[in-house]
């Protein structure tokens, strides 16, 4: 796809347009529903081309250092008894993750084609089919069940874990949501609670699992959106302080969970150390052993059948044992440019006049954001151990394949940015 020069034609004019109203004014770009404005935000002109390149090298990168990681950090697995007499070799779980990227690449050039009036047209039936599906996996004979957790589906060629669907479903209703309930914005009941419920319900389902984690992240998106949606603030930390209080209730209530937490605040306690705070400090190990530039590629020791996981919720341990300090840090830079750059196109759109397109790609980034900065966590000991894998890197078909969906609705949203900047109607 071909665009004119940023100063030639209409093209020009309309790039010259935003970006000399900001410049020649000071002012941010005004941001309407209808004839009313609710709201003020700066943004940058895009560059005029089909959608953010750098965005998706960026994402390859990580996808391909991730297969990488997932390949070393599972080759001694089959020495293991459990998986050896499963049939499992030492490139079966690299096969696996490659086959998952392909769909998701599959999936991904699918859901680019769509256009965001279709999905905002129907982002109450893709919430609908994400509780249908969070219902059925709990369903004996249906749901698979693996160490006492029913998260999955079984689909022929893969598992699916509808929690992964249903991250996406919330970020799309919940930004529809907010578009639709913009008049009432200074109400709780007739603005919040509708929503509020909708969280809930999610949440009982995936506490039913059990899936602590994916509840965590869903309740921060739909926090998030609604914050950038405009909710009033006292309501909104209001709702801030009371989904507080109900997590802690759960951790309160729950020994298990309670257990995790101690074993957090001392994982080298003897009561601890071959208990829940197992997996945290051989996490730390790793890291440690890795020191500044790491043991090198394939040098792990602890993925050796001490660190449990270690390619799905503590790959991050094993990238800091074999590229050192410097490998995560590069991981981190990765992680904060996307987030930081998927926020800038949810901003842009916002600017257009495109609050719903606006406020899926700002979803999309708290939830990666979110869910790499709670996985980075745990791996480094600066928060409780919890079941998320790292987003783009982790093994795991689901995860992979909601990611690349994710990522291929923000390219949409850039591309249909860089139509409207062209003149053109999308």
């Amino acid at each position: 796809m071909s665009a004119a020069g940023p100063g030639t034609g209409v093209t020009g004019r309309i790039a010259g347009w935003f970006g000399g109203l900001s410049r020649a004014t000071g002012e941010a770009l005004p941001v309407r529903v209808g004839s009313r404005e609710f709201a003020r935000t700066q943004s940058a002109p895009a560059r005029l081309m089909g959608f953010d390149q750098a965005l998706l090298w960026v994402t390859v990168a990580l996808l391909a250092w991730g297969l990488v990681m997932v390949y070393s950090a599972s080759i001694a697995m089959p020495d293991n008894p459990r998986f050896s007499r499963a049939g499992f070799s030492q490139t079966s779980f690299m096969w696996r993750h490659l086959f998952s990227l392909l769909v998701g690449f599959v999936a991904g050039v699918l859901a680019f084609q769509v256009p965001l009036r279709s999905w905002e047209r129907n982002a109450p039936w893709l919430f609908v089919a994400s509780l249908a599906l969070l219902i059925a996996v709990l369903i004996p004979h249906i749901g698979i069940s693996v160490n006492g957790a029913r998260r999955w589906l079984p689909m022929g060629f893969m598992r699916f874990q509808p929690s992964e669907l249903a991250k996406l479903a919330v970020v799309v209703y919940a930004a529809d949501y907010m578009v639709r309930r913009m008049e009432v914005k200074e109400r709780f009941f007739r603005a919040v609670l509708p929503m509020a419920l909708a969280v809930g319900i999610v949440g009982a389902l995936l506490l039913a699992e059990p899936d602590m984690g994916a509840f965590m992240v869903i309740a921060v998106i739909a926090m998030g959106i609604l914050f950038l949606g405009g909710v009033n603030a006292r309501m909104f930390f209001m709702i801030a302080a009371v989904i507080m209080v109900a997590f802690a209730t759960m951790v309160m209530a729950s020994p298990w969970r309670r257990e995790r937490i101690f074993a957090y605040l001392d994982p080298w306690s003897e009561q601890h150390a071959l208990g829940k705070g197992y997996q945290l400090s051989h996490s730390l190990i790793a890291i440690g052993r890795g020191e500044i530039f790491g043991v090198g590629l394939g040098g792990s020791v602890e993925k050796l059948h001490w660190l449990p996981e270690a390619h799905t919720d503590f790959l991050l341990a094993v990238i800091g044992e074999e590229f050192g300090l410097m490998g995560v840090l590069g991981v981190i830079l990765l992680f904060f440019w996307l987030t930081r750059r998927i926020m800038h196109i949810g901003r842009q759109a916002i600017a257009l006049d495109r609050v719903f397109a606006g406020l899926v790609a700002q979803g999309i980034g708290m939830w990666v954001g979110f869910q790499a900065f709670i996985n980075m966590g745990v791996n480094l000991g600066a928060l409780p151990t919890k079941g998320l894998t790292l987003p783009f890197m982790s093994y795991g078909g689901s995860a992979i394949l909601m990611n690349l969906v994710a990522i291929a609705l923000v390219l949409r949203i850039d591309y249909e940015n860089r139509v409207l900047m062209r003149g053109g109607r999308v």
